[in-house]
C-alpha cells in the first residue's frame, strides 16, 4: 500500500479521537442533569494486507489505523442531593425507576424527579407514570404493577365503636350520690362530679359529637359514669330517650349512657358493669340523622374478673389533682370524620404514606424497582430514559431495599455520576491525539509532494 496507507491511518484516528470528543462534551453538558450516567467510548486497533511471508509465522501485518468498537456507560453511583420536594425519589444501590407513556411503552430511569398531575399521577418532567404496587381502598397492596395514583377522593368518615382511657381515679374522693336531674346539669352540681372528661365521637355521616364523660364514686370502691351528649339537630335525638326525663331543654344536656367500676381494696379494676344505653332500644346512641344505635364501649382496661390484673387501664389510686379526681394518661376512640389527602411520606422499602387532614394515615402505593442482569446493556433513548435491549436481559421486578435492590430515598435526587475533572483531562487527551492525526496527514502530504518533486 505504501505511503498513502497512512492518510488512512490517520483519518482513522481522526473520526475515532472526535467521536471521543463528541462523548466527553456530552458528559460535561450533562454534568447537572439529574440522574445521568457518563459514557466512554473504546477503541480498537485496525489491521489490514499482510507484507511478506506468504501468511507464515514471521509475516508482518500493516496496521490500517483505529475504530470505535463501543460506547460504554457507566452506573456508578451519583452523590444524592437533598430537596424539599417530597416526592423527588433517589435510589440508593441497584435498580431503576419503571416508568409508562399513555399508550403502554415501558421505560427505566435513574432520575426520580417526580410529582402528581390534575388526575394524581406520579409523573415526571416528561408526563411518564411511575409504576409500582397500588393499593386499594383500604391501604392493602394489591401486588400487581400499574401506574401509581394518590387518591383525589376523599376518605369516607368512620363512626366510633371504642372509647379507651387510662390513667386514675383518686383514691380520697367522696362518696356522693346523684339523681338524673342532677347530672343534665353538671355544673349547678359540679361537687358531686369529682372527675370528668370529654371526647369527641363520630357518627356513621362522619359528624363529630362532643361526649361529656361524668365520674362520681358511689360507695366505697364502687364509681359510677355518665355520659352526655347535646340533644337537637346534629346532636343526639332526644326523642327515643328513654325516660323523656333523661334530657334538659335548659341545659340541652341528653343522659345517653352510664356503667359502673368497681375498684378492689389495692385500686385495682376489679370489674366493669354493662354499658347501659337510654334509646328506645337500649343498644346504643342515637345520633341526629345517622344510623340510629350506634354502640359505643367505654374501655377502662381489663378488669381482674376479665382475666387481667386490673392495672392496665384506670385505677383508683392516690389524690386528685388541680381538684380533679379524674388524672388521664391516655384518651383515645377509634372512629373519625371525612378527610382529604393533605401529604405524603415515602419509605426506604417505596411505600407510600398518604396523611389525610383528619387525623390518619393510609397506604397508597408503594415503588417498585427493576434490575437486569447487565444494565450496560440498556439502550439510551434521551430525556433519561432507557430501554430494554437484548443485551440487558430480562427485567427484574422486587421491592426496594430486598435483595439486590438498593433503597429509595424520599426528597432526595441522585446527581450525575460525570467526573469534571476526569473529563477535562480526557479532553486534553483527545485533543492532543486529533492534532497528532492531523499531523501525519499533513507530514505524509508533504512526503508525496517530494515524490511527485522528483520527477521534474
Amino acid at each position: 500500500m505504501g505511503i498513502t496507507s497512512a492518510f488512512f491511518a490517520a483519518t482513522s484516528g481522526i473520526n475515532a479521537t472526535s467521536r471521543a470528543l463528541s462523548e466527553i462534551g456530552n458528559n460535561i453538558a450533562n454534568a447537572q442533569t439529574i440522574g445521568y450516567k457518563s459514557r466512554s467510548v473504546s477503541f480498537g486497533d485496525l489491521f489490514g494486507a499482510t507484507i511478506g511471508g506468504g501468511g507464515t509465522s514471521t509475516a508482518l501485518v500493516e496496521g490500517r489505523g483505529v475504530r470505535v468498537l463501543g460506547i460504554d456507560p457507566s452506573f456508578t453511583q451519583g452523590s444524592l442531593q437533598t430537596t424539599s420536594n417530597a416526592l423527588d425519589l433517589a435510589i440508593d444501590g441497584d435498580g431503576f425507576f419503571r416508568v409508562s407513556d399513555a399508550t403502554g411503552n415501558i421505560f427505566y430511569s435513574r432520575a426520580g424527579q417526580f410529582d402528581i398531575d390534575s388526575q394524581g399521577n406520579l409523573v415526571n418532567p416528561a408526563g411518564l407514570r411511575l409504576q409500582g404496587d397500588q393499593a386499594d381502598d383500604t391501604g392493602l397492596l394489591t401486588g400487581s404493577i400499574g401506574n401509581l395514583t394518590l387518591t383525589t377522593s376523599t376518605q369516607p368518615g368512620v363512626q366510633t365503636l371504642d372509647v379507651a382511657m387510662s390513667g386514675r381515679l383518686a383514691a380520697d374522693a367522696s362518696v356522693n350520690t346523684y339523681t338524673t336531674a342532677q347530672v343534665l346539669d353538671p355544673i349547678t352540681n359540679k361537687g358531686l362530679f369529682p372527675g370528668n372528661t370529654s371526647v369527641r365521637v363520630f357518627d356513621s355521616l362522619g359528624i363529630g359529637h362532643d361526649l361529656q364523660i361524668y365520674f362520681a364514686q358511689t360507695a366505697d370502691n364502687v364509681w359510677k359514669y355518665s355520659v352526655l351528649a347535646q340533644g337537637g339537630t346534629n346532636g343526639v335525638d332526644t326523642t327515643t330517650l328513654v325516660p323523656s326525663t333523661n334530657y334538659d331543654s335548659n341545659t340541652n344536656n341528653a343522659l345517653v349512657a352510664e356503667g359502673t367500676l368497681t375498684y378492689t381494696a389495692d385500686g385495682f379494676l376489679d370489674s366493669e358493669s354493662a354499658v347501659t344505653y337510654f334509646n328506645t332500644a337500649g343498644d346504643g346512641i342515637d345520633f341526629d340523622k345517622a344510623t340510629p344505635a350506634q354502640p359505643i364501649t367505654f374501655d377502662f382496661g381489663t378488669s381482674i374478673t376479665e382475666g387481667g390484673a386490673g392495672t392496665d387501664g384506670l385505677l383508683q389510686q392516690g389524690t386528685s389533682l388541680n381538684q380533679n379526681a379524674l388524672v388521664l394518661d391516655t384518651l383515645s376512640q377509634d372512629g373519625y370524620g371525612p378527610g382529604s389527602l393533605a401529604g405524603t411520606s415515602i419509605g426506604e422499602d417505596g411505600v407510600i404514606t398518604g396523611r389525610f387532614d383528619n387525623g390518619t394515615t393510609r397506604t397508597l402505593g408503594q415503588v417498585r424497582l427493576t434490575r437486569f442482569i447487565n444494565p450496560d446493556g440498556l439502550q439510551p433513548i434521551g430525556r433519561n430514559l432507557f430501554i430494554q435491549s437484548g443485551d440487558s436481559g430480562t427485567p427484574l421486578d422486587g421491592v426496594p431495599g430486598t435483595g439486590a435492590f438498593g433503597k429509595v430515598s424520599a426528597s432526595t435526587l441522585e446527581a450525575s455520576n460525570v467526573d469534571l475533572g476526569e473529563e477535562l483531562v480526557n479532553m486534553i487527551t483527545m485533543q492532543r491525539g486529533f492534532q497528532a492525526n492531523s499531523r501525519i496527514i499533513t507530514t505524509t502530504n508533504d512526503l508525496l509532494g517530494e515524490l511527485v518533486n522528483l520527477a521534474r
